[in-house]
């Protein structure tokens, strides 16, 4: 990182948030264009209801929510509050990965598009029921380009953690869809797991399947009790679902952020 040797710490910090912010913005494009297959460059941001093109003073990230009060500059039509959200995750998250693993040039090449890859990933899961491939692949494939110069990686654990990934919740639907006759897992889910394998590896999967399953399991009970009492109680708790792609992606980055925590006491003793 020659160009920003002798940079002071709080610069980096800040120059790493402000490039967060500024991908979050495109992830918001992501996440309301490849669900439907559109083109991610064309035509240019607009306002869904009026077609209003936005300039380049309407696209500043949270700050233009903020002047416009959450509304359009044309017809006043409401602007998702998901947009600053996803703006001010993706910053935060960016600074965050920063400070936990140090400026690298890993953090360009497979720390932040792992960190993108989870956001577009929660928000189209949360808005769709969908994890769309291209995330998957496209997250596979850095995960396993990149492990080789990763440190506590490498590229053996990558497959063997994308193997397990994949087999794990592979065979957990195959047993389902075996014992009920209804699918239970989405793809989507199965190849989400494999990518995250790619880049924690075997004990990364581990975590983020047991993180991930007592936080669906608590948050997903509560939820079904909830709308079960507004229905009267006429509503079976085995009928409501909630999409997993969120559960996994904060499983993963528990991994990602603490996962040797909860390791290393056992890696110790091999």
């Amino acid at each position: 990182m020659v160009l920003f040797a002798g940079a002071p710490e709080w610069f980096l910090n800040v120059w790493v948030t402000v490039i967060g912010l500024l991908i979050g913005s495109f992830l918001n494009v992501v996440i309301a264009r490849l669900p439907e297959r559109k083109s991610l460059s064309k035509p240019r941001s607009h306002c869904p209801k009026c077609g209003y093109p936005l300039r380049w003073f309407d696209n500043i990230p949270v700050l233009s929510y903020l002047f416009l009060r959450g509304k359009c500059r044309s017809c006043s039509a409401p602007i998702s509050v998901r947009y600053p959200v996803v703006e001010l995750l993706t910053g935060l998250l960016f600074l965050t990965v920063k400070l936990r693993f140090g400026f690298t040039p890993l953090l360009f090449v497979r720390d932040f598009p792992f960190v993108a890859i989870l956001i577009a990933i929660t928000f189209i899961d949360l808005e769709t029921r969908l994890i769309p491939d291209p995330l998957n692949f496209g997250g596979l494939a850095i995960g396993l380009a990149t492990a080789y110069f990763t440190p506590g990686i490498g590229l053996p654990l990558s497959i063997g953690g994308a193997a397990l990934g994949f087999l794990f919740f592979y065979g957990i639907a195959w047993f389902y869809q075996w014992r009920t006759g209804r699918a239970g897992m989405g793809g989507g889910d199965i190849k989400f797991l494999a990518m995250i394998g790619a880049f924690l590896g075997p004990f990364g999967v581990m975590t983020t399947v047991f993180m991930s399953s007592v936080l669906g399991t608590v948050l997903g009970l509560s939820y079904a009790w909830i709308m079960r009492k507004k229905s009267g109680g006429s509503e079976s708790l085995m009928k409501v679902s909630l999409p997993f792609g969120p559960f996994l992606v904060i499983g993963a980055l528990y991994s990602y952020l603490l996962g040797d925590l909860l390791w290393s006491p056992f890696m110790n003793l091999m």
